[in-house]
């Protein structure tokens, strides 16, 4: 090599050194599905590490705004770059490899505080996971925090806990999130994680979807264990994803379904889980379908707005291909529908605490009572539940698979859709709009969500609808027969990817605005 060519190549390596470091780009984690982010794991554009940094810095920078997140777990960023180093050894991805999970605060999550937003349970920290936790951490899933929520999952239309206060709306901060769930609705609204759970007793799941613009899923009660969970109603409740797509609700119902031995009800899924759900992810899913709708629900004193885009929900769906079959009724649904409810927090709850608690100052119901609560609509309910189960003793809650008044409920429902060779039926998530922070009314008003899926144990499925005024986002449901999920995931699906409705909400714009105030 000639001496100027030397020369040469020493002054560029000369500058190359002098160069400032290049800048690290930040991470856009806003509206990443499941799939973007394995793909980019196996591209090598992306590690686990990095995304759940980048999420808990979205966390430490906007949900001052909303308060949707309880506690951040401290190991997330060492569990993540485990799976990394794993990933590297082994070339393979999980299922659900470094993708980071909120939980909600009622799930049992091992080493870290599940209180059910109650002040009696604020130190309690499980020494093990839920039977669901264990499935998503053995998927690959990082949990990174848990989610604020309606204190004893007792309110539909808020998320307020005495261990957090309220959590708002991510689409409009004088609104309400809706509840139980509110606390993983928004996060999840916000982009503060990728897969949320909650859990569903009357709408828990569904509604705060719906407020959220997100997919909200209640499977089949039988389909996913309710094992280490703090109950409302056990034999009402269900746990279930929260996310922003339908493909990754899919994805997170795949791992959770499936038998429990500590919860005898999943022996009834034997034989009905498919080999995998994401096959049912068809976008023409709707083309020939039957689609009943569910007048006597979607009538009951519907907003304008709402019931506005739920007529044009139908004629999408008719112009994606789907046959409507409109005003449905079921024979005798009034008189099927009433008496479907029973109430046996106490015995639920105080099985919980000896399980999983197991504090000799904390046994009963009355403990609760005596610790007390910050809320006085929560100091009622249990009171009025103590009261009441003195009162009537001999009230039981019997399983949906055994109560014959919810059978003849569900027989209704399905020899109706049988009837009309029904796919599903649909209705608006929610027939009122959020409340206003400001003037919550404590009255379950609009809710669609108790009336047919928790009473029956059917599936049901909440999907963005689109938007109102104020930014204020609403949801359809999809019900479905016992087991039908994969018809239920086709439809959502089809709907979803025809319509597009979900979109994230202005946060940046939302803080800027909260500075100047």
């Amino acid at each position: 090599m000639s001496k100027p060519i030397i020369i040469l190549v020493c002054f560029l390596l000369i500058i190359l050194e002098c160069q400032p470091p290049a800048q690290k780009q930040p991470i856009d984690i806003t509206e990443l599905t499941i799939a973007e982010i394995q793909k980019a794991y196996v591209n090598g554009t992306l590690t686990s590490e990095q995304l759940v940094a980048a999420y808990l810095e979205r966390i430490n920078q906007f949900d001052g705004l909303i308060n949707s997140i309880t506690r951040i777990n401290p190991d997330a960023l060492s569990i993540a770059k485990a799976l990394d180093e794993e990933y590297q050894k082994t070339g393979v991805l999980r299922p659900l490899h470094g993708i980071p999970l909120i939980v909600k605060d009622n799930i049992n999550t091992k080493g870290l505080q599940t209180t059910a937003g109650s002040l009696a349970l604020k130190d309690f920290i499980p020494g093990e996971d839920a039977f669901i936790i264990e499935k998503l951490i053995k998927a690959g899933a990082v949990i990174i925090a848990k989610s604020n929520m309606a204190e004893w999952a007792a309110t539909p239309w808020g998320s307020f806990s005495s261990t957090n206060g309220a959590t708002l709306n991510a689409y409009n901060l004088e609104y309400s999130s809706a509840g139980s769930s509110g606390g993983t609705g928004s996060s999840i609204a916000a982009n503060f994680g990728v897969i949320g759970l909650g859990t569903d007793t009357g709408g828990s799941v569904r509604l705060p979807a719906s407020h959220g613009s997100l997919v909200g899923l209640r499977p089949t009660i039988g389909l996913v264990s309710r094992s280490g969970i703090i109950p409302a109603i056990l034999q009402y409740d269900m746990p279930g994803p929260m996310c922003r797509t339908v493909e990754d609700a899919t994805r997170v119902l795949e791992i959770i379904s499936g038998y429990d031995i500590k919860d005898p009800l999943t022996k009834y899924s034997n034989g009905k889980i498919p080999n995998n759900y994401v096959q049912f992810l068809q976008e023409d899913g709707l083309k020939g379908a039957r689609i009943g709708v569910l007048r006597e629900i979607s009538e009951t004193d519907p907003d304008p707005e709402i019931l506005a885009l739920f007529e044009k929900a139908i004629m999408d769906m008719k112009s994606m291909g789907a046959q409507i079959i409109d005003s449905v009724r079921i024979t005798n649904f009034a008189n099927l529908s009433k008496n479907e409810w029973c109430e046996e927090f106490k015995h639920d709850l105080e099985t919980y605490l000896t399980t999983y608690v197991k504090n000799d100052t904390l046994k009963t119901l009355e403990d609760i009572i005596r610790i007390g609560t910050k809320s006085d609509f929560t100091a009622k309910m249990l009171d009025f539940d103590l009261a009441k189960m003195i009162e009537h003793p001999e009230i039981k809650c019997l399983d949906v698979y055994s109560d014959q008044n919810r059978i003849a409920l569900r027989n209704a429902v399905e020899n109706q859709m049988d009837l009309l060779n029904l796919d599903a039926l649909i209705y608006p998530t929610w027939n009122v709009k959020p409340y206003k922070m400001d003037s919550i009314v404590e009255e379950y008003v609009g809710s669609n969500t108790a009336v047919v899926a928790p009473p029956t144990g059917q599936p049901a499925i909440s999907v963005p609808m689109g938007f109102m005024q104020d930014n204020l986002p609403t949801g359809i449901e999809f019900l479905g027969r016992m087991y039908s999920e994969p018809t239920l995931i086709k439809l959502a699906y089809s709907y979803e990817q025809g319509t597009k409705h979900r979109r994230s909400p202005d946060l940046e714009k939302a803080i800027t605005k909260d500075k100047i105030h």
